[in-house]
């Protein structure tokens, strides 16, 4: 049983409608023999020997999670049975045998029949169905048997009589209904909670493979096409460099998960200006020529700054591989506590609404445009727009927040 689910929650609270339901019943029994026998010792034996019994009953059902069905047997004998009839027997030896109806005895001692109301209520939740029938008709074989011997054989049923006997009844009856609808709908809550975990790891799946995807895309992919097309030597200094840092980030970003300190880290504040010039001196160890200016830029959460850097490493990887041009331009001011950056070159160009991105290789950005620029900049709250044309260069402009 989870801790907190919506089951346990409902059988905590029939364990408490039921234990205030027989507290009724033993305040009632507390105040009759405080009335009729403040003096007498057997009233009061009876009465505590029932709230000791009722005590240890509910005291171990909340410290298991539930009733114990061993115990609800007992109560049922103990409480609901054998209680209104030693009392019976005792003092009905006591007067000679039986009472007349309104005597002393029966105002007396007339309290131990509300019992099997509770008695039974606890019975129709926690027993089975057939074994809480059968608890039923035996507290209403025990109640009719006790009520004659006190009343005698020879008298009528009185209303005294039908209203115990409907109490027993009924009480098991709702308190099962009661039940039933509580566990039914703590069920439906705990299956809920179930599905809704479910899809939450899975979405949570999905955007780790999408940040691993937009890390390998952004990074370790563009340095490897770039090498791999022969445009730059593997043993340079500051392509060395790069795949260093490169590696380095990798490392760090499998074992983020894992270090609690670094995603504090990543909360606080940082220079957006740092990370941006990150991203240019790695887009520079790959040829890229980048003339960039900053002004005023403010400190913004540090999953604005990394979403930002990581957009602009995007906007030049993509220069650098299809715009047919050496140099970029780079300009990032502060707007109020907000960022607005654009990455402008003089190349190409490409039509964004052509197949695969249009670009003029033919292997397209359309991807690196829709994952690693627009849906960044949509994750941290911000906004992106990219224009171009053939012939005429791109501009790449990131805002946030939007």
């Amino acid at each position: 049983m989870r801790v907190g689910s919506g089951l346990q929650r409902a059988q905590r609270f029939m364990m408490l409608a039921t234990v205030l339901y027989r507290a009724s019943h033993l305040t009632a029994g507390f105040a009759a023999v405080l009335r009729k026998a403040p003096g007498e010792v057997l009233p009061w034996a009876v009465l505590g020997g029932i709230l000791a019994f009722s005590a240890w009953l509910y005291g171990n059902a909340y410290a298991r999670g539930w009733f114990d069905r061993r115990w609800v047997w007992a109560d049922v004998l103990v409480t609901g049975c054998s209680g209104p009839l030693l009392v019976c027997l005792a003092t009905g030896a006591r007067s000679g045998g039986g009472w007349v109806p309104g005597g002393a005895e029966v105002a007396l001692y007339g309290w131990l029949f509300l019992l099997g109301g509770s008695v039974s209520a606890a019975a129709g939740v926690a027993l089975a169905p057939r074994p809480a029938v059968g608890a039923v008709l035996l507290l209403l074989g025990t109640t009719l048997a006790a009520y004659l011997w006190v009343i005698g054989p020879e008298a009528a049923p009185g209303s005294a009589l039908v209203g115990h006997l409907n109490s027993v009844v009924s009480s098991a009856v709702m308190a099962r209904v009661f039940w039933w609808y509580l566990r039914r709908q703590g069920t439906q809550l705990d299956e809920a909670k179930a599905r809704a975990l479910t899809a939450e790891a899975a979405r949570a799946r999905q955007a780790e493979r999408i940040a691993h995807h937009r890390a390998l895309h952004d990074t370790v992919l563009a340095t490897l096409t770039t090498i791999a097309a022969g445009r730059l030597d593997a043993n340079a200094p500051l392509v060395r460099e790069r795949c260093a840092r490169e590696a380095a980030y990798l490392r760090r970003l499998i074992q983020r998960e894992d270090d609690p300190e670094a995603a504090g880290a990543e909360a606080a504040e940082v220079a957006v200006g740092t990370a941006l010039e990150e991203a240019v001196h790695s887009a520079e160890c790959l040829g890229l020529k980048v003339t960039a200016q900053y002004h005023e830029l403010p400190a913004v959460p540090g999953p604005v700054a990394t979403a930002l850097a990581a957009a602009v490493s995007e906007a030049l990887n993509n220069v650098r591989c299809h715009a047919a041009t050496g140099q970029a331009f780079l300009t990032a001011v502060g707007v109020g506590e907000g960022v607005s950056v654009t990455v402008v070159d003089r190349g190409a160009g490409f039509d964004p609404r052509a197949p695969g991105g249009g670009t003029p290789d033919g292997s397209g950005s359309g991807t690196g445009l829709r994952r690693s620029i627009h849906a960044r900049l949509a994750e941290i709250g911000g906004q992106s727009e990219v224009d171009s044309a053939p012939g005429e260069g791109t501009s790449v402009q990131l805002r946030w927040p939007a």
